[in-house]
């Protein structure tokens, strides 16, 4: 992967050496990261302070109280998920994580239709993130006029993708330094907030909505009802998603049988510990009610942060600062998760084309670079399509498509449980570890996803009145729009996925990989 010289002198990179399609044999940079980076990646994904600003209120709308508790409770499955990747990618490190496992324990067409989860996914978390980006841009730097302009917000936009795509493009050492710093500072000031809330609500000048933090707050029980218990868990898996990319760049991570795995769990555990302070801090001094700074007015329910920044940290001087950093960081948040966005729709995408499940030039690696080239392009354009055409369509639709892709994620996460399960389903009983972490884990992961994908998809989300948009389906008749695209999304891919193989026919070359390099008794 060096460079060779010509006779006047001038370096140029030497072509990627490609050898198959397994893992570390596609031309990607090995290496180029360690578990730093791999963690950083892996929170950046999740955007922290922009998921807290656009989904705390929601939550606190349907659950009170018992928001922080709920916060928790979502992070049990992805706990439970982390490891069904932990143990999946030390035996076949495999960038293409979902659509190569599920190939494996299932066969090329649910591997397929894994793949297509989780770009569809992103896709539709992509509009979301490039018009916040947009909005808080303008915001931050006092124009708050374009900030409500739907052509000015939608250009900025689009230029966040493009830019976002360019640092994706030229290398993943450069991505990965940006989300570093990004981060850091971006946690920095989340616990500066957390605990100058805290410190106002019980010791200086407590503003009149402020509660003090009790036991019950903590108490599952006393939500109250089972499906608002449910609605409010699966609002709130939302918050933890994308800690999977860690495990997306696992070809180019320094010992990439451990690392990505290891990064994926310890993402998760910070995630619960950032979301559990911010949530009660911020609950704390807000409170729960639907006037003013309160969690639950459904004004600030698309962006709590911001509300909150002014009353937390005030007006002038230090605190207009902080106040403004905060709001940088909501922006940067979505930026970085941009980025962090595209990686692993570029390898997935990427690793399906190594394994002839997508046309061949989306499997290109630049010569340079290392990077897959189609794919990041490619990932960028479809991205700029999808939002410019829902934000001409209907910000109704925008804002729909966007609570669609809890569907997606349930979908993919929880086949990947399953997929766990029965890829290691002969080695299940050879020890406690196997059984818990290969197999129970897993598992339970995959069918607390499952139920969570059917109870929003069937029941909650199909409902006409929820969300901005109905759809009249025959024989089904009016039916909520965040159903119509979620799961029209996925048939979508399902059509797409018949298209290629009778155009490609059969793909997935090296499916008998064993389970695991280092034990073949693992072997399934």
């Amino acid at each position: 992967m060096g460079v060779v010289s010509r006779p006047s002198g001038s370096p140029v990179p030497a072509a990627p050496s490609v050898t198959g399609s397994g893992a570390g044999e596609k031309g990607l940079k090995g290496g180029a990261l360690g578990l730093f980076s791999s963690v950083a990646i892996g929170l950046a994904s999740t955007a922290p302070a922009y998921s807290l600003a656009a989904t705390l209120g929601l939550i606190v709308a349907g659950v009170g109280l018992q928001a922080p508790i709920i916060t928790i409770l979502a992070f049990i499955p992805m706990l439970l998920i982390a490891y069904a990747y932990k143990e999946l990618n030390a035996s076949d490190p495999d960038c293409g994580t979902t659509f190569t496992w599920a190939a494996r324990a299932f066969g090329p067409r649910t591997g397929w239709m894994g793949g297509w989860g989780i770009i569809v996914a992103d896709i539709i978390v992509m509009a979301n993130l490039a018009q916040i980006a947009g909005i808080y841009g303008f915001r931050l730097i006092g124009l708050e006029s374009l900030a409500g302009n739907k052509v000015w917000t939608t250009l900025a936009g689009v230029v966040w993708i493009i830019v976002m795509t360019l640092i994706c493009y030229i290398g993943i050492e450069i991505s990965a330094a940006l989300q570093r710093w990004l981060l850091c500072v971006e946690i920095a000031v989340l616990v500066l907030f957390s605990v100058t809330a805290l410190v106002k609500t019980y010791w200086s000048n407590p503003p009149p909505t402020a509660v003090h933090i009790s036991a019950s707050w903590f108490n599952p029980f006393n939500v109250p009802s089972a499906s608002a218990l449910t609605a409010g868990i699966l609002a709130a898996v939302f918050i933890y998603w994308g800690w999977d990319t860690a495990v997306s760049v696992n070809e180019e991570t320094a010992d990439s049988a451990r690392t990505p795995g290891r990064a994926a769990v310890i993402s998760t555990v910070l995630l619960l510990i950032i979301y559990a302070l911010v949530a009660t801090s911020a609950q704390a001094f807000a409170g729960v009610g639907t006037d003013g700074i309160g969690l639950a007015n459904p004004d600030n329910s698309g962006d709590v942060l911001s509300g909150l920044g002014n009353a937390v940290f005030g007006s002038t001087g230090l605190g207009w600062f902080l106040t403004k950093l905060l709001i940088f960081m909501v922006l940067t948040s979505s930026a970085a998760s941009t980025q962090t966005t595209i990686l692993p729709t570029a390898r997935t995408s990427f690793s399906m084309a190594t394994h002839r499940a997508l046309p061949e030039q989306f499997g290109r690696v630049h010569p340079k670079f290392l990077t897959p080239t189609w794919s990041t392009v490619g990932m960028g354009i479809a991205s700029i399509a999808f939002y410019v055409l829902l934000t001409a369509i209907s910000g109704n639709v925008l804002a729909d498509s966007i609570a669609s892709v809890g569907l997606g994620i349930a979908f993919y996460y929880g086949l990947t449980g399953f997929a766990c399960v029965w890829y290691y389903r002969r080695v299940l009983t050879r020890s406690t570890r196997d059984f818990v972490f290969k197999g129970l884990a897993p598992g339970l992961g995959g069918l607390s996803l499952l139920y969570f994908f059917c109870y929003g998809a069937f029941d909650v989300y199909a409902k006409p009145d929820f969300g901005a948009t109905s759809i009249d389906l025959p024989v089904f008749g009016q039916t909520g729009g965040v159903t119509v695209i979620g799961l029209g999304a996925l048939v979508l891919g399902a059509v797409l996925m018949l298209i290629q193989w009778a155009v490609q026919g059969s793909w997935f070359r090296n499916p008998d990989v064993p389970v695991s390099a280092a034990d073949p008794a693992d072997a399934p």
